[in-house]
């Protein structure tokens, strides 16, 4: 059984100013989900289930979807405010979806294989998406399972302003937890943790791995998933600007002893847009790369 991408595109791209997910940059009009969902389809993805949100769905069909279904199956999930469990309504004051997670949950009714989770606006690697691929193809899909691709924190960052980065600590190639870090910023000549103006700041190492929201997961997760959420919705329904992050959840399950996680690096190059800025070098490092290679 070939394994499912799964691309979480409802994103608003606020801080960029527009959707990200629909940017035509490449040499010939290209947006960074041809490259990803290329790469996955060379690496054995059978199928691409995007999840965006219904107003944008005529529009990303256009410019997305449309240029994909000759060489791979495409699907659409959405992610909606008001996908609740049954015994939940969505709280007065309430405008945006649930986070991540909620987002990965979106597409239960669409996934019956083993699938990876990305971003829309990142460029993830070929190497990247062979090594998860060759994971999820031996993984028992009956049976809860999930794994990470790790990338080196100096490759990850922003030459124009701060970036937020889940922290991994990993031994013996299993993820013992994540820590999302705010405000990790280049300095001159060191990565630079953010800290309030009283405090010393913390210098982080170039070669810490980090979480770029890489998963893979079987189709035997989405019961763990519904837990999750009904205990999120339970303790954190009541905050308006509260978010189910994926990062967090598969935290939780390796911290309550349910699932291990092992970690998969990468030699794979990163790259994703954080602010307009950086528009210019994404576009400059996708001109080097060819969709016609193999």
């Amino acid at each position: 059984m070939k394994p499912t991408l799964l691309v979480l595109a409802a994103g608003m791209g606020s801080r960029y100013g527009g959707l990200k997910q629909i940017d035509a940059m490449g040499p010939n009009g290209e947006t960074m989900l041809d490259f990803a969902v290329t790469d996955a389809a060379r690496a054995g993805f059978g199928k691409v289930v995007f999840v965006i949100r219904p107003e944008i769905e005529a529009d990303f069909q256009k410019a997305v979807g449309s240029r994909m279904k000759d060489f791979i199956d495409v699907s659409y999930a959405f992610q909606e405010l008001d996908d609740l469990p049954s015994e939940f309504c969505v709280p007065e004051g309430r405008s945006k979806p649930w986070g991540t997670a909620h987002a990965v949950r979106a597409a239960r009714n669409e996934i019956k294989e083993p699938f990876a989770v990305i971003n829309a606006d990142d460029y993830y690697g070929r190497e990247a998406f062979l090594s998860l691929g060759k994971w999820l193809s031996e993984t028992d899909g009956g049976s809860p399972a999930v794994a990470m691709v790790a990338y080196r924190l100096e490759n990850t960052l922003s030459d124009h302003g701060s970036v937020n980065r889940g922290i991994c600590s990993v031994e013996g190639h299993l993820l013992q937890r994540i820590e999302e870090v705010e405000a990790i910023f280049r300095g001159a000549d060191q990565i630079i943790r953010g800290t309030p103006p009283s405090s010393e700041p913390k210098i982080l190492s170039p070669d810490t791995p980090v979480s770029m929201n890489f998963w893979g997961f079987t189709p035997a997760i989405f019961p763990l998933l519904e837990q999750a959420f009904d205990h999120f919705l339970r303790t954190r329904i009541i905050e308006p600007k509260s978010e189910w992050y994926l990062p967090a959840v598969v935290d939780s399950w390796i911290s309550a002893g349910l699932l291990q996680c092992p970690v998969l690096e990468t030699d794979s190059h990163w790259f994703g847009i954080t602010y307009p800025e950086d528009r210019e070098k994404v576009a400059a490092s996708l001109r080097s790369l060819d969709l016609a290679d193999e």
